[in-house]
């Protein structure tokens, strides 16, 4: 990775912090794209090699034009790592649901800004739960329905495999030596995974499974790495082998029907580019 320049947003914490250090010590000058710049520097002081922290908060479309418009070098590789489980009810600075805001369009937006000075590849991490997910084009932004914490974060999951496939079209289409792929980590024993609010016997409960069962930030990165330098098609899906996908070494895995759709993911740009305001930038012709 010598001489490659990585953005890594969320690289703060969990799998972002730990594929951060991998790349970093492999050589790359790193970028940590995070919202808290004591937590991101935090984060870079105990990784060796070239890194530096730039403030980036994807609930907020300002923030991320403003980390775009400030990052005025190359980059090699995007990873789309940062993202919200399940967290109660939520809005962005600009009134979309907080984890389809945060987990999609901020990292939609992000992508296309930065597209243009982009070189090698986009990675965007997925999860498992996409399969429970389901693109509601009446109420993405959970205005009308009883909100469900775990659909919403189905949603933005499903959501992130088919901007991979429907970028990856695009950039095919216009020529472009940009691939696109996208991973899962597994059940990885992350912030994630710790969430407020719960009662202490589910919280026991909930510590028990993720020993008996989860990886350690570094192997839950691991998709994440080979997703970013392997040798791998555009549109590829990295997560762990062994049981469920739960954990193991990388390998491609599948991906649900409605991942796969096309006219779905054509859909979900064309409404994500209206949300945010920003569009495919490379030159060509794209249907």
């Amino acid at each position: 990775m010598t001489g490659r320049t990585v953005v890594v947003t969320g690289a703060n914490s969990g799998i972002g912090r730990a594929a951060a250090r991998a790349l970093a010590v492999r050589g790359a000058r790193v970028v940590l794209a995070v919202r808290d710049l004591d937590k991101g520097r935090e984060a870079a002081a105990t990784m060796a090699g070239d890194t530096e922290v730039r403030q980036l908060d994807l609930a907020d479309l300002a923030s991320v034009r403003a980390f775009a418009d400030g990052l005025d070098e190359p980059v090699d590789v995007l990873v789309n790592n940062a993202g919200l489980m399940i967290p109660p009810l939520g809005r962005t600075a600009d009134g979309f649901e907080l984890q389809f805001g945060t987990n999609h369009l901020g990292h939609f937006a992000l992508t296309n800004l930065l597209l243009p000075r982009i070189r090698r590849r986009v990675v965007t991490v997925s999860s498992g739960s996409h399969a429970m997910g389901s693109i509601d084009f009446d109420d993405l932004n959970w205005e009308r329905r009883p909100y469900r914490a775990t659909a919403a974060y189905g949603q933005s999951k499903l959501a992130n495999l088919l901007f991979t496939a429907e970028l990856q079209r695009r950039l095919t289409e216009v020529g472009s030596p940009i691939r696109a792929t996208a991973a899962h980590p597994g059940l990885a024993s992350t912030n994630l995974l710790r969430l407020p609010g719960r009662r202490p016997r589910i919280e026991a409960i909930q510590r028990r499974i993720v020993h008996l069962l989860a990886q350690s930030d570094d192997d839950g990165a691991l998709p994440t790495l080979y997703a970013a330098v392997a040798d791998i098609p555009g549109n590829s899906y990295a997560g762990p082998r062994g049981l469920l996908q739960m954990r193991g070494t990388p390998k491609l895995v599948g991906r649900s029907a409605s991942a796969r759709d096309g006219d779905l993911a054509r859909r979900l740009w064309t409404v994500s580019e209206r949300l945010t305001g920003v569009t495919f930038p490379l030159a060509g012709s794209v249907r």
